[in-house]
């Protein structure tokens, strides 16, 4: 009886564990980050210093922190969402590695999930070797999510662009992580508490604009349906930046997830839209920002 019960807890703790590293002889993946600096500052530290900043020297602060490895040590450790899918008569057995939350900054105790204009998450996903998402991958990661949070929005404002707000949703996200056994969590996939930046048709027609979809209802219903009506400057309290590797297992064989979303059949693995993606990547030009 202690046996069985042991080997249960085993089985339970091991489902909790999420490697960097997926298939390893196949398909390794390393954010190119240094390790977060002794004495770096928390999350709640860290948007005090940002008050007061514009959005450009504001942003040029995340990067700095980013770049100098201030990201929560879970946030580097790659969950694997694996599906079969058949197309044009082929069957198609897909890996793809995303990371477990919004990128964040601070550390496993205190982090802030920090929203950015796609001017500074794409060059964040060039150094990290990462992509965004379609709007079909953010369904696949709510779907697969072990820990899915309602969402909390708040009323709009004109200050719901402003790091105030930012760091008000934080603390209300986090009033959702007093559970029992939380820590335990901590690190499994999760989802549903922001709004996706997305990789979408648009760009290449709206190349000024961002494009966001997501914040997903309990029942699986987003409450923010693809919308590419904002410049491509703008971004508030719910929008959050998931990493997708670039790279991906196709059938046992690594694949550029862009090179899926440019070909006229695979395309469907990854996006639910009408045609295959001609630009999969934001302009980081800084004569974007306003």
């Amino acid at each position: 009886m202690k046996s069985s019960r042991l080997s249960t807890i085993i089985v339970v703790l091991c489902s909790l564990v999420h490697l960097s590293v997926y298939a390893q002889d196949d398909l390794i993946w390393g954010l190119n980050l240094p390790s977060r600096p002794l004495g770096a500052r928390t999350g709640s530290e860290f948007v005090e210093t940002i008050q007061s900043l514009n959005l450009e020297q504001r942003e040029q602060a995340i990067q700095n922190e980013i770049f100098g490895g201030n990201v929560p040590d879970f946030i580097r450790n790659a969950d694997t969402i694996t599906f079969v899918d058949t197309l044009a008569g082929d069957v198609f057995e897909v890996s793809l590695l995303v990371l477990p939350d919004y990128l964040s900054i601070g550390s496993n105790d205190d982090y802030v999930l920090m929203p950015m204009t796609p001017i500074l998450a794409q060059q964040v996903m060039d150094r990290m070797g990462g992509i965004f998402p379609t709007r079909k991958i953010v369904d696949m990661i709510w779907n697969a999510s072990e820990v899915k949070f309602k969402p909390i929005p708040i009323p709009p404002s004109k200050d719901m662009v402003t790091i105030e707000v930012f760091n008000q949703h934080n603390k209300l996200l986090n009033e959702q992580k007093i559970l029992p056994l939380w820590h335990f969590l901590v690190g499994v996939l999760v989802s549903g508490h922001k709004k996706d930046v997305i990789l979408s048709n648009h760009i290449a027609s709206y190349g000024d604009k961002v494009v966001i979809y997501g914040w997903h209802y309990q029942t699986g219903k987003a409450i923010q349906p693809m919308y590419k009506g904002h410049a491509i400057w703008y971004v508030d309290y719910s929008h959050g930046i998931r990493v997708v590797y670039s790279r991906c297992l196709l059938n046992g064989s690594i694949k550029e997830v862009d090179s899926i979303l440019k070909d006229p059949v695979l395309y469907k693995l990854f996006s639910d839209e009408d045609s295959p993606m001609t630009v999969t990547r934001y302009d980081t030009s800084q004569a974007n920002y306003p």
